[in-house]
C-alpha cells in the first residue's frame, strides 16, 4: 500500500491558508492595531497557501495515483 502523505498535508494547508487569506482581506482592520498595523492573518495565510500548493504540486509531479 503506497500512501502519499503529500496529498492530505497539501490539501489541509491549502484549505487553512485560503481561509486565513480570506479572513485577512475581509476581516476587521481595527484588530491589527495590536500588531503594529501588520495584517498577520494575510501574511501567514499566504505562507500556508504557498506551502500547501507546493505539496500538491510535488505530488502531481511524482506521477503517483491512488
Amino acid at each position: 500500500m503506497n500512501f502519499d502523505l503529500r496529498l492530505p498535508i497539501g490539501a489541509l494547508f491549502t484549505l487553512y491558508g485560503t481561509l486565513l487569506v480570506l479572513y485577512g482581506f475581509f476581516g476587521d482592520r481595527a484588530q491589527y492595531a495590536r500588531s503594529l498595523g501588520l495584517n498577520v492573518n494575510l501574511g501567514w495565510g499566504l505562507v500556508l497557501l504557498v506551502f500547501g500548493l507546493g505539496m500538491l504540486f510535488a505530488r502531481a509531479r511524482s506521477g503517483k495515483r491512488q
